[in-house]
């Protein structure tokens, strides 16, 4: 894993340790399957820190990253946190289940 240098500037920057400051985000509504695939195998590819899909396809990205170390994540509650908090426990338990690693959840904000 390239590791971001103490003082960082363009000249000891590579590829490699910008793309460990990645997390891909796949959280489009309508993307199909085979996207979902092909980002997290241009995921693989490049080193990227983390991939973030829906709840719906954690066990697609983990299946196609298992071999990597590129970590998987989902969201909870998204994209407006407007589900009660026993739904987001459930969801998210469930998304660590299926091979999630990070859990991005999202406040209700008019709860607040």
């Amino acid at each position: 894993m390239a590791l971001l240098p103490a003082n960082p500037t363009i000249e000891n920057l590579t590829p490699e340790i910008v793309a460990k400051t990645i997390d891909h985000a796949l959280l489009k509504p309508e993307m199909t399957v085979d996207q979902v695939i092909e980002g997290c195998q241009l995921c693989a590819k490049y080193g990227t820190a983390s991939v973030c899909v829906k709840p719906c396809d954690v066990k697609i990205a983990a299946e196609i990253l298992k071999d990597s170390d590129v970590d998987v994540g989902t969201v909870i509650g998204f994209p407006h946190g407007n589900t009660p908090t026993e739904v987001k426990v459930f969801e998210a338990l469930k998304a660590i289940d299926d091979g999630a690693v990070e859990l991005d959840m999202v406040i209700n904000i008019g709860h607040l």
